[in-house]
């Protein structure tokens, strides 16, 4: 296990580096990682990936466990590399030991499924990484050149909060920049990555998920890159190909649903489509 120590910032959260003490860090580039939900190798190919483009942070957006096998070696990764996390609905559950995942899930199907994903990481992450995830903040505020970001997992109001890029009006983007004073929003949680410019002139950047494919029947997973560009912020999804068949087996070891496996090696999800809006999922393959 990692003994990376628990560096604390404001209030009590863990922050590595340049995010403790007052004030906004800056930075010209930054990574930003989805959903990791246990993909290790994913998470460990994307690090490599974000060094070679010279990123000068890296920032995680939460959910750090779900869905794949071994959930200690994801948290492992992030603390060694110092990353700061903001804290997803499976990290504040699986701090809290709760009866589920706060998935935001309504339908039976999806709840179903997401028990089995919830259950099983609650029960192989470790008291030491519990406590950890305890102390994630639920917001992390930075900039990218002069551009004030506003980063969170499902969204500033709600840590489960669907924003789909189908369903999600620009004018309720705008009004969310507007109350919490920033020019870029930055989230996850739906695991498929958009993006969309304001009219207020800022933007909104969802960064999709590293942990599992973007229902799109490719194997890669996605992340973002932020860079300041002039006096506004440039976006790139970035895809990682990674060797999803070792994570295959991995899942299979461990007894986790065909179904989830399906979804790894063929890039179409099997399992959480009740939740997709209707365009979302005409796009996949069920």
């Amino acid at each position: 296990m990692s003994s990376a120590p628990a560096l604390r910032g404001p209030g009590g959260a863990w922050l590595p580096g340049p995010w403790r003490g007052d004030g906004e860090p800056r930075f010209r580039r930054v990574a930003a990682l989805g959903g990791v939900y246990s993909n290790h190798i994913a998470l460990r190919r994307a690090l490599e990936d974000a060094r070679d483009r010279k990123v000068d942070a890296v920032i995680c957006l939460g959910d750090l466990g779900a869905f794949g096998p071994h959930p200690d070696r994801t948290a492992a990764l992030i603390r060694e590399n110092e990353i700061p996390v903001v804290r997803g609905n499976y990290d504040d559950s699986i701090a809290r030991e709760l009866e589920d995942c706060q998935c935001g899930y309504t339908d039976p199907k999806d709840n179903h499924y997401a028990r089995i994903s919830y259950e099983y990481t609650l029960a192989n992450t470790s008291r030491e990484y519990r406590r950890w995830m305890g102390s994630f903040p639920s917001t992390l505020r930075f900039r990218v050149g002069e551009t004030r970001v506003l980063a969170f997992h499902g969204s500033p109001r709600r840590m489960n909060e669907f924003l789909w890029e189908t369903t999600t009006p620009t004018h309720f983007l705008d009004g969310m920049a507007r109350e919490h004073d920033a020019e870029l929003l930055l989230g996850t949680h739906t695991g498929i990555h958009w993006s969309r410019s304001l009219t207020g002139g800022g933007s909104y950047v969802n960064a999709g998920a590293l942990g599992r494919p973007a229902n799109d029947g490719l194997t890669e997973v996605w992340y973002v890159i932020l860079e300041a560009a002039g006096a506004g912020v440039a976006h790139e999804f970035v895809p990682v190909a990674y060797d999803h068949e070792a994570l295959a087996m991995e899942m299979q070891e461990e007894g986790l649903p065909a179904k989830f496996v399906e979804t790894i090696l063929t890039g179409w999800w099997t399992t959480c489509l009740e939740v997709l809006p209707g365009k979302e999922r005409s796009r996949g393959r069920w």
